[in-house]
């Protein structure tokens, strides 16, 4: 079974992951390159002492009276070795291609005077003795366990603490780098040409501030180019609406006939389509608008009565007791059309409105509803479904586009969605700040 190791999907981990690994083994080497210098430092300084301790004290003990040299013998002793009176423990010699530093630092410290042998114990590497005679004839075995330097107790603290201050540190400068790519990406996900546009702040870095600067520029660019094909399709819109209304006029002088009756229907559709195409231009600054205090449940209460007093079968049910900042014509051209969308394919409507998320206005129908596929289609402009909505029921592919427009616009989402049972649930969310 093999370990498949996976590249972080996010920058930032990824950045995080290479500073950390980085840092790491530089830290790892730093102290790496401290601790075998501390090392060779303090194994001379052991070496040294250990060469004047051994020559110092075999001259003592040389010179002691036989019967006083055992009471030395713990004033002589060390951490690394101590003195036997004694021939010591049988051990194999020493081989030539493995002798101790420290053998070499005694046999200079002992020097020649006096006959010095080493052995060594196979079971314990590193411990060794070396073994003497005084000037009377006395045995003395030199025993020896080296051993390094302990760590200061205090070392593991500060390696802890600098690796805590290494992820703090990373930590902060991937926050730091990826700070500014969050928001811009924030912006851009969030771009809407048909609000009013915010501007990203062109303080920090260079970096930061060439990037802010080029996109608050594609930004005014999108604005203006879709201004410019919006005010294109309102003005052709606009200037048909007079060759239409002069043909309209010439055809009431025509003759009754069915061939005056088709020409009055094709330039009535004209005139419809014309007059939404103007409507969805304007849509696109439905910002334009000032923003009113609404009351949420009184301007429902007159739409629908409006809507009863012209016998139409439409509903209220819900209240939110809701008073929003809002565009109350734009909101009403929205409402209008989803209305008017579900009374021409149902014959009613029933509004619905709640606030448990946000402000919720739903338009439900028991029409034929959308197929699945086209329900985000149909709200593409001049997009009509080949079923029954289509231009023989009067439809200009306009008026889900218009109200998705002017939702956007102001600072909400619609939503279609097909209802259990059959019909269309057209969904209007409008934040209630």
């Amino acid at each position: 079974m093999s370990l498949k190791l996976h590249w972080p999907r996010t920058l930032a981990s990824r950045l995080s992951l290479i500073f950390l690994v980085g840092l790491i083994l530089a830290q790892a080497l730093s102290f790496g390159a401290q601790y075998y210098e501390r090392y060779q430092s303090a194994r001379s300084t052991m070496l040294n002492n250990l060469q004047n301790d051994v020559s110092t004290s075999i001259a003592i003990l040389d010179r002691l009276p036989a019967e006083e040299r055992p009471a030395w013998l713990t004033r002589l002793a060390r951490a690394n070795y101590n003195y036997l009176l004694s021939d010591g423990e049988p051990g194999a010699p020493l081989d030539a291609g493995e002798v101790p530093v420290a053998v070499t630092s005694i046999s200079t410290a002992i020097g020649d005077a006096y006959p010095l042998n080493f052995t060594r114990f196979h079971e314990e590497k590193k411990h060794f003795q070396g073994h003497l005679r005084l000037s009377d004839g006395s045995p003395v075995t030199i025993d020896v366990r080296p051993a390094m330097p302990p760590l200061s107790p205090w070392l593991p603290g500060v390696l802890l603490g600098q690796l805590t201050l290494l992820i703090a540190c990373t930590w902060l400068a991937v926050r730091i780098a990826i700070r500014p790519l969050a928001r811009l990406a924030n912006a851009v996900e969030t771009l809407d040409p048909n609000a009013h546009p915010v501007m990203l702040d062109e303080q920090g870095p260079t970096e930061v501030a060439y990037a802010a600067r080029a996109f608050n520029a594609m930004q005014a660019r999108i604005a203006a180019y879709l201004k410019e094909r919006m005010q294109l399709l309102a003005a052709i819109s606009h200037d048909l609406q007079t060759p239409i209304t002069r043909m309209k006029l010439r055809a009431e002088f025509m003759d009754d006939s069915v061939e005056k009756d088709k020409l009055c229907n094709d330039l009535g559709e004209m005139e419809h389509l014309v007059r939404e195409g103007v409507a969805y231009a304007r849509s696109i600054h439905g910002s334009t608008e000032e923003s009113r205090r609404t009351d949420v449940d009184s301007f429902l209460d007159s739409l629908v009565f409006d809507y009863q007093d012209m016998g139409k079968d439409v509903q209220l049910s819900g209240k939110s007791a809701a008073v929003i900042d809002t565009r109350p014509q734009a909101l009403r051209r929205v409402l209008v059309n989803l209305t008017d969308n579900a009374l021409k394919f149902a014959g009613a409507a029933q509004l619905q409105v709640d606030t448990d998320d946000g402000l919720c206005i739903k338009i439900l129908d028991r029409g034929p509803g959308i197929a699945e596929a086209e329900l985000q289609q149909v709200i593409q402009p001049f997009y009509r479904v080949e079923n029954s909505r289509n231009r023989s029921t009067g439809g200009t592919g306009l008026g889900l586009a218009i109200a998705q427009q002017l939702a956007m616009a102001l600072g909400g989402s619609l939503t279609l969605s097909n209802r259990e049972g059959g019909g269309l649930c057209a969904e209007l969310k409008l934040p209630l700040r």
